[in-house]
């Protein structure tokens, strides 16, 4: 699961309403009304921010404008989602906008935010002003005009696809785009097949209210089409070629001040808030950096403990199962623990929604159970903050949970204790780790609506950080069971304790509150704690998802030793009672694959950088290269995963596995073959060898291993790294039958890999010259041997020459037929290209 954001389009475009005076009551042509009462005056009126009108004969709804040139908060959201991949409920977004009144026009103006002119001379001001486009998001022609009240038929701003949805039906794509060039009524666009009806679309009133500091505005909305043209048609809907949903819009009134913006450091593991300051003197950084943060206040800042002047209060979905509800509250709960640490008491409350409370209201932080259609178990899940765009300030934190993450686990549970024997009780130890795991994701997800960021170097530490991404811990026991009682960390992590106490500690007026917080920052770097997020790279060996354990590669060599166990045991008391034989393949392949996440973590030490993120002077090591030992280690464990013994099924489990029946079909949760129908345990080795080679090649890591020979002769290097690769691979007996296939496929793999890294023209031509003189030197080798080689490694042999053969034709056009996928899996029940944090802006 990685970080995106996702803005608001700051370009919806701008609709005028021609001759909205033919929409009035009484058909009046001659411009607007002198007198809003003589339009309003039989209609249903709602007190609140902004006063509106609704007519129950037309279906219209009336804004009157009293606020011009007031900035406020435009909110909308997902009242439903697609169900099935599209868009999610819950998904939402903010920006400051105002009414200004412009000639004959009414226009929602989205100024600029992100370029200010702090503490500039009006002159400066109004440069940076006149610098920088705002967005007009839409036009209104009045319908009356009263003194400074106008009234503007306000309908069509509501019944209108505001977050994109239809953009995403009927192709392959169900997140909120971007606004099509021919403005917001359309929906279709490059969706292909599905439009908004305006038919079947009307103001939705139920959840249509005004409150004194913020107006609610909701339309149903029904998208037609084809229902056969994509994958988000089909499936979602009763009828397929009508799509009803609901969105949301609000207008809100902004934060009363008082709210302190809090310098930003990247060691803390806060997200940061940002804008270009044009009126900053030279000396100083243009660009201002602050995190993102809820209010939080103590009442008495002087005491060491004290309550706060409002806690901060999330709402877990009523709509989720009972006993997942309640593991959903007791896991957010739990950063109450970092609150108290920082010195506030119940300043952290987690407790279910009220009956009747809307989840889109911005007055809620809420937790949504999100069910959805297609493949359950790959639900996933994500935190967002709104903010007000002015201060970093979060408004309202809304988690999206997939209601099936908990499965995953629960499949991993049965793969390893095995649980279903005939005549015995089925263990409840299966549902506790997924409820632990539930626990833990509650409160990941809503540290992130927190303000914090991933830790994905926390897992060394014992467990420091609900915000790393946790892979479930168990031991093998002397008789050969599997323990999983302490599959989930159970509280909150000592490093997110010290993050809570830097982010949000109230400090008393005559502290000086840089110089506390470099104090809290000193002593949690005294302390041992690192914090790295996810940047990519592969290059920290500390810093993995989904890894386990002190020492990567001591983790990667106990849970291969586990895997062979559970593998050599594995039969059908995986599955439940009268189940289908076949299934026991959705059990095998999380066990098949469980080093899968490991092998990323070991794979950081060839040619790995231990780095931090360190300021000038604090005392930290910025870079370190991995000790050579330690690299060649962490070599050795690789490849063992890609033996033939790593990789081989027993004979009576691959018996054991029939073709689907009729109602089972194969799904992306099971292995790919080559073997039509029959379960082909030469493709399972194939996905799982596939992804160690591809990372122990990966051309980044290539170009470091050249890069710190160079700099230091005692580091490995590449050429060294490829000779042992093709040592254990090409070069190794071959043995008979069934793990001499298994060698076979790891020789092609391996050899596919290195052409690739040949070939690739995205990577330095160092790499590319290296990995072009192994290639020749195994050209070399592989004549030499096919002259005297039996008949199954000389057809073997003869293929990877003709690989080569293809590959010299033209090296940059070169394209190997690539491996079978592996099953999906990271990060335990979410893809990874889901949304993992969203910051609204």
């Amino acid at each position: 699961m990685k970080k995106i954001l996702l803005f608001f389009c700051t370009a919806l475009g701008s609709l005028t309403l021609v001759n909205a005076q033919n929409r009035q009551p009484g058909g009046n042509t001659n411009g607007p009304a002198t007198s809003i009462s003589s339009i309003t005056q039989n209609l249903k009126k709602f007190d609140g921010y902004f006063n509106f009108y609704y007519d129950d004969k037309t279906g219209k709804i009336y804004l009157e404008i009293d606020k011009f040139n007031t900035e406020f908060l435009y909110f909308s959201s997902l009242v439903d989602g697609v169900g099935n991949g599209g868009a999610e409920r819950g998904q939402a977004s903010s920006v400051i906008v105002k009414f200004e009144k412009v000639g004959p026009k009414v226009l929602l103006v989205q100024p600029v935010t992100n370029y200010r002119a702090v503490n500039g001379n009006p002159d400066e001001v109004k440069a940076v002003e006149h610098n920088f486009a705002k967005s007009v998001l839409f036009g209104f022609s009045p319908a009356a005009i009263e003194g400074d009240k106008v009234l503007i038929d306000f309908t069509p701003f509501v019944v209108r696809d505001v977050m994109h949805v239809g953009d995403g039906l009927g192709s392959g794509s169900g997140n909120p785009g971007t606004a099509q060039a021919a403005g917001n009524r359309g929906g279709g666009g490059a969706g292909g097949g599905y439009r908004l009806d305006d038919t079947r679309s009307v103001v939705y009133m139920d959840n249509t209210k005004n409150f004194p500091k913020n107006s609610e505005f909701e339309a149903m909305l029904t998208f037609a089409g084809s229902g056969g043209g994509g994958r988000r048609g089909g499936g979602v809907a009763p009828d397929p070629t009508s799509v009803t949903l609901n969105e949301h819009q609000a207008f809100i009134e902004l934060p009363e001040p008082g709210y302190k913006m809090r310098k930003f450091d990247p060691r803390s593991g806060f997200f940061n808030f940002q804008y270009m300051d044009f009126a900053a003197p030279m000396s100083e950084p243009i660009t201002k950096k602050f995190i993102e943060r809820h209010r939080l206040i103590k009442k008495d800042p002087s005491a060491s403990v004290s309550e706060p002047v409002e806690p901060i209060v999330y709402y877990i979905d009523r709509g989720a199962q009972p006993i997942i509800k309640k593991a959903l509250i007791e896991g957010g709960s739990w950063w109450n623990q970092a609150f108290e640490a920082a010195g506030y008491k119940n300043a952290f409350i987690v407790k279910e929604l009220p009956e009747g409370a809307d989840p889109m209201d911005i007055r809620y932080n809420v937790v949504n159970w999100v069910t959805r259609s297609g493949t359950p178990n790959r639900a996933f899940s994500y935190g967002s903050s709104y903010i007000d765009p002015r201060t970093g300030e979060i408004i309202k934190g809304v988690v999206t949970l997939g209601s099936d993450r908990h499965r995953e686990d629960y499949l991993i549970a049965e793969g390893l204790l095995q649980p279903y024997e005939d005549g015995k009780p089925v263990s409840k130890k299966m549902e506790e780790m997924a409820l632990a795991r539930i626990r833990q994701l509650s409160a990941h997800e809503i540290g992130h609506t927190l303000g914090l960021t991933h830790n994905f170097a926390a897992s060394p530490k014992d467990r420091a950080s609900v915000m790393d991404y946790p892979f479930p811990r168990f031991d093998m026991k002397a008789d050969g069971t599997i323990d999983i009682s302490n599959a989930y960390a159970k509280g909150i992590g000592s490093w997110d304790k010290r993050a809570i106490i830097w982010g949000y500690s109230d400090f008393p007026k005559n502290v000086d509150e840089n110089n506390a917080l470099d104090k809290i920052m000193k002593q949690t770097l005294a302390d041992g704690y690192k914090y790295i997020p996810d940047i990519g790279g592969y290059v920290h060996p500390m810093s993995n998802q989904w890894d386990d354990g002190v020492n990567p590669i001591d983790q990667l060599n106990k849970l291969m030793s586990i895997r062979r166990k559970v593998l050599d045991n594995f039969s059908e008391k995986a599955i439940r009672e009268n189940a289908p034989m076949s299934t026991i393949e959705e059990v095998l392949v999380p066990m098949y694959l469980l080093h899968r996440y490991q092998l990323e973590a070991v794979a950081k030490s060839i040619g790995g950088l231990y780095f931090t993120h360190a300021l000038k002077n604090d005392g930290q090591e910025p870079t370190k290269m991995v000790d050579p030992a330690e690299q060649w280690r962490a070599f050795d464990a690789m490849m063992a995963t890609i033996t033939p013994d790593a990789l081989a099924l027993p004979e009576g489990l691959i018996q054991k596995i029939p073709p689907r029946p009729t109602g089972y079909p194969g799904s992306v949760e099971t292995f790919g073959g080559h073997t039509g129908p029959t379960f082909d345990p030469i493709a399972a080795a194939e996905t799982a060898a596939e992804t160690t080679i591809d990372y122990m090649l990966n051309s980044e890591r290539a170009a470091r291993l050249i890069e710190y020979n160079a700099r230091d002769s005692k580091q490995p290097g590449l050429l060294p790294v490829l000779d042992k690769m093709l040592d254990k691979t090409w070069k190794a007996p071959l043995l008979p039958g069934y793990k001499g296939e298994l060698q076979i496929l790891v020789n092609n793999l391996m050899l596919k890999h290195l052409l690739s890294l040949a070939a690739d023209t995205h990577t330095g031509e160092n790499v590319r010259g290296e990995a072009l003189l192994k290639v020749h030197d195994l050209e070399e080798w592989m004549k030499g041997k096919a002259t005297s080689a039996e008949a199954k490694q000389k057809a073997s042999l003869l293929l990877g020459l003709s690989e080569i053969e293809e590959f010299e034709k033209s090296p940059d056009k070169f394209q190997p037929q690539p491996a079978l996928e592996m099953p999906p899996g990271a990060p335990i029940g979410m893809p990874d290209k889901a949304f993992e944090v969203l910051r609204q802006y």
